[in-house]
């Protein structure tokens, strides 16, 4: 069987994945200033207030990294090389958002943390699928 046909669901929820957390990442670099400024006040009676630089790093490698295992994942996925990869790419997918999810709720940015779990249900069903 082809394996693009075998793991199709798996390749468009990895090229989901990659999208998503590519684009955030380096929009993290490319606009860090911004970003950390919007997060400060957004945080400001929280707390992380503290902490906002240094939680803005972590998540922004966190995100950089599940681009990286998606797209390695993915290649790996359709050369048939397993789905190693692919399946560290969705956990930690998983985990960033919970990240985010946690940090909106503890600002009571709820339609934020509502967004979140939009991106969790396709990258926890990867999960599943790549089990």
């Amino acid at each position: 069987m082809n394996v693009l046909t075998e793991y199709a669901a798996e390749a468009l929820l990895l090229i989901f994945l990659i999208i998503t957390f590519l684009q955030s990442g380096l929009d993290k670099i490319l606009d860090w200033k911004g970003n950390l400024t919007w997060l400060i006040g957004h945080f400001s009676q929280t707390p992380f207030k503290n902490f906002v630089p240094a939680l803005l790093f972590i998540l922004t490698v966190t995100e950089l990294a599940v681009a990286i295992l998606c797209g390695i994942g993915l290649v790996q996925l359709l050369m048939g090389n397993g789905n190693n990869m692919a399946f560290s790419g969705a956990v930690v997918s998983c985990l960033a958002l919970l990240m985010l999810l946690i940090g909106q709720r503890i600002a009571k940015d709820y339609d934020g943390a509502r967004t979140i779990v939009v991106y969790f249900i396709p990258a926890i069903f990867l999960v599943f699928l790549l089990q």
